[in-house]
């Protein structure tokens, strides 16, 4: 038997929502064409050759603990966390990539639930990058290997 207190905490908390599941943010894709999906391996190993590590979180995220040798690139979102969000609600400085739109470059930001780096994939490609390489796992992934940070 339940006491009266519990059952009106419970009662309100679920009025209020509070013991109401989670809704859990959409995941990115698993692919983006023209765009190449790497590894944190591949990530590595592409910067160790010059390629950016283009870390697109807010900049008190890259501060706190990025990629070694990364860039802060924060991409500035205000879209739909979907495949079809509008880049025209959103701002990325396209001119802190490299000038040559052949050249290789590494998007990257929490993985998952996380959407700057697929969007800044996405706004690169469309703006004439062709070699945007998406690392989907993002610094998850980075630490969970062990990967060098800063």
């Amino acid at each position: 038997m339940t006491s009266p207190l519990l059952r009106i905490l419970v009662a309100s908390s679920l009025s209020l929502g509070l013991l109401a599941p989670a809704i859990a943010a959409p995941q990115t894709p698993d692919k983006l064409d023209g765009v190449t999906l790497i590894s944190a391996d591949q990530a590595r190993d592409l910067a160790a050759k010059g390629v950016p590590l283009v870390d697109t979180r807010v900049a008190n995220e890259y501060a706190e603990k990025t990629a070694k040798g990364a860039i802060s690139v924060p991409y500035k979102e205000k879209s739909a966390k979907d495949a079809g969000f509008d880049k025209s609600q959103d701002n990325f400085n396209l001119a802190k990539l490299p000038a040559d739109k052949n050249a290789p470059v590494i998007f990257f930001c929490n993985s998952g639930e996380c959407w700057k780096s697929y969007k800044a994939s996405v706004v690169a490609r469309d703006a004439g990058y062709t070699k945007v390489n998406w690392f989907r796992g993002g610094m998850p992934e980075w630490t969970a290997k062990g990967l060098p940070t800063q």
